[in-house]
């Protein structure tokens, strides 16, 4: 098969299960062996070692993930690596066990394909620098569509474990953060890992500290997820996580995707803690521990956010989607000397500058928690930190898929022409620093908001967000842009236009 499909930006996704019509398997046992061999050649080449190099491997609880373990760890011992089986772990302490005192493996896999359905798996790889970019999947893939070997002599396979040492790390960022022992005593915490990975933190991390965690929903690993997707984003996920917010009278309610990068929470009167409101609370509190630090989001989120951050006495920096992409901005203005402390994504993907610029969903609910703990002490509430926060009225996404072979030559030729629009149009003027497609502001006699076109990373479509500060605006503002669209054929708009009607 062509290994260049199983490409999904800096990580490797397939199919691994049958069950779904018309999703052949990808991840066959061949493949993943191969990947293991073009991992261990990629590794050995980057490391610049032959001899000793160390790996970890972990997996959430997909039900293929045991397999895939199986083959793509036998394949690195006969490269030579001496390889770690982890078993059941979330990917943000895959990493950990690369820059760990006492573990300081050379590489680290997770295997998981996130929230997706369950057929779906995939990798993750790293090293003590972190997350691989796109141009390290594209030389794995490339030494695993070749035949080349180490010829080394074997390795070998351990047993290990890990997820004990990493929940002990957060446990003490929160004991140190507090001066506490039991800083969550008294308090009600209710977790829905929806069956993935992130079970551990209820009994590992919360109730040592404390914390009733009674209520809590999901907890055990079943990769069928027989309850809703393990995904902060989902709707079902939401609801079930309010739900148990509500039933407990929690004060406070985590959920988790699948291998445990993202989060999403529920406050304790019931509000959702999720998109531009994590990253407004975030904001919060590191712009108290680092006045004036510049917040690294992705180019859909709101004005209100903007607004919020910059109040703070922040600076927003708003780039491209892709959790990459984010990280590796706010990484990129450090270097300039500018302090960046968060690269966060709507999505829930969110990174700090003291935790290794990793996307870590327990790092992120730690931070939380420390300010929970501190405000019961200190006279305030989560609530409280967020309450000046300016949101939408309304908004709304569309999909539109584009109908021709060369698709990114079309979507950016509409994005072009959409940029020279702008100009023609009253009330409407370009928004400042647009990286990515286009994003244009209009005034309140046109809708009182604000709309982004935007060609996706990896598909063939134009996603358009679009968002405004008054009931029924956003429903302006996709009349305002429907005579543009309606006169590309080749681009399937008919949600946005009946919307729009």
């Amino acid at each position: 098969m062509d290994y260049k499909k199983l490409q999904n930006g800096s990580d490797i996704r397939g199919v691994a299960l049958e069950g779904i019509a018309g999703q052949p398997i990808t991840l066959t046992e061949q493949v993943c062996r191969d990947i293991g061999r073009g991992f261990a050649l990629w590794l050995m080449n980057k490391t610049g070692k032959k001899e000793g190099l160390r790996v970890s491997v972990g997996r959430d609880s997909r039900l293929s993930g045991e397999t895939l373990c199986g083959w793509i760890c036998d394949a690195m011992v006969a490269q030579g690596l001496l390889v770690t089986d982890f078993g059941m772990a979330s990917t943000p302490a895959m990493f950990m066990s690369t820059v760990t005192e006492g573990h300081t493996y050379d590489g680290a896999i997770m295997i998981t394909a996130s929230h997706l359905p369950f057929n779906r798996n995939g990798f993750k790889f790293f090293t003590k620098l972190g997350g691989l970019e796109s141009a390290d999947i594209k030389a794995i893939l490339a030494y695993a569509a070749g035949d080349e070997t180490t010829a080394l002599p074997a390795g070998s396979l351990s047993q290990g474990a890990f997820m004990d040492t990493y929940a002990a790390i957060l446990r003490d960022k929160i004991c140190k953060a507090t001066g506490e022992e039991k800083p969550l005593a008294g308090f009600r915490i209710v977790v829905d890992a929806g069956n993935g990975a992130g079970g551990f933190y209820a009994d590992k991390v919360l109730q040592p500290l404390g914390a009733n965690t009674d209520g809590s929903r999901y907890l055990d690993p079943d990769g069928s997820f027989p309850n809703h997707i393990p995904n902060p984003e989902d709707k079902d996920a939401m609801k079930s996580i309010m739900e148990a917010v509500s039933e407990t009278k929690a004060d406070l309610g985590i959920i988790f995707d699948t291998d445990v990068d993202r989060a999403g929470a529920v406050l304790s009167d019931g509000s959702e803690l999720n998109r531009n409101r994590i990253i407004a609370m975030l904001s919060a509190i590191l712009l108290r521990e680092h006045p004036g630090t510049t917040v690294v989001t992705d180019s859909i989120t709101s004005t209100g956010l903007a607004k919020f951050i910059t109040a703070k006495g922040g600076v927003h920096h708003r780039f491209k989607r892709g959790y990459r992409n984010v990280i590796n901005e706010s990484i990129r203005l450090n270097d300039l000397g500018q302090d960046s402390q968060l690269a966060i994504e709507t999505s829930g993907h969110g990174a700090l500058k003291e935790n290794y610029f990793l996307d870590d969903g327990a790092y992120l609910v730690t931070k939380l928690l420390i300010e929970l703990a501190r405000g019961k002490k200190e006279g305030y509430t989560l609530e409280s930190l967020i309450a000046d926060l300016e949101e939408p009225a309304e908004s709304a996404e569309f999909r539109m898929n584009i109908l021709v072979e060369d698709f990114k030559t079309y979507g950016q030729d509409v994005i072009s022409a959409l940029k020279d629009y702008v100009d023609t149009q009253e009330g409407w003027s370009l928004a400042p620093s647009n990286y990515e497609g286009v994003r244009v502001d209009l005034d309140e006699a046109h809708g009182n908001g604000w709309l982004l076109l935007r060609l996706s990373l990896h598909d063939p479509l134009l996603p358009l967000n679009i968002e405004s500060n008054d009931e029924g605006g956003a429903k302006i503002i996709a009349k305002e842009l429907a005579s543009f669209i309606a006169g590309y054929d080749q681009l399937d708009a008919a949600k946005v236009l009946a919307f729009a009607e």
